[in-house]
């Protein structure tokens, strides 16, 4: 049976916060720039400081043609990154609309994101954070999968610099950008 990337098994173990993204809010963003799939790349406190910024993080995404981790369904928080990062896709022109930057943020390299942001048609880029600059930077979350490492799922909104809110733990994944949307349009600043 060929499994489907786009939708959530129904038994997904659901995360609890375990306090590791507690001392992000008010941080500000740190001077590292990071590959994107748009060819140049981005500086993360300059994009966090030209208006209101949403930085969600996920583990990795999958492709068709390969077999899923072992056991990924299984890991907490794992599963989802292709309808998380799809549902940022269909709700893009409402984050524009409320003049919102959004950029995608996992540990794969560029070009496997490139292929990604490809088949799945994204209109935002995705960030290689491959050698975990930013992830070590700001102290953010990781585990342990198929011999690799990876950053667990999280969301952050920023304005004027600083991480003005943290989404985290991240579940469902396919329902972040809503609730992330929810968020930003109950304030004028992150």
């Amino acid at each position: 049976m060929k499994r489907n990337l786009y939708e959530l098994p129904p038994d997904l173990p659901v995360p609890i916060d375990d306090g590791a993204c507690e001392h992000l809010p008010g941080l500000e963003m740190p001077v590292v720039s990071l590959p994107s799939t748009l060819g140049a790349t981005v500086n993360l406190a300059e994009a966090s400081c030209s208006g209101r910024t949403v930085f969600f993080f996920y583990p990795r995404s999958g492709r068709p043609d390969e077999p899923p981790i072992p056991g990924w369904d299984d890991i907490t928080g794992a599963r989802g990154c292709t309808p998380q990062s799809c549902a940022f896709r269909d709700h893009h022109g409402e984050f524009e609309a409320l003049s919102v930057r959004v950029f995608g943020v996992s540990a794969q390299d560029t070009e496997y994101q490139r292929e990604f942001a490809e088949r799945t048609k994204l209109p935002y880029p995705l960030l290689s954070d491959s050698d975990f600059v930013l992830t070590e930077a700001l102290g953010l979350p990781t585990f342990e999968a198929g011999g690799m490492r990876l950053i667990r799922r999280l969301t952050l909104v920023t304005s004027d610099g600083r991480i003005g809110k943290v989404f985290y733990p991240v579940f469902p994944p396919d329902k972040n950008a809503e609730e992330v949307l929810a968020y930003l349009r109950t304030r004028t600043n992150a």
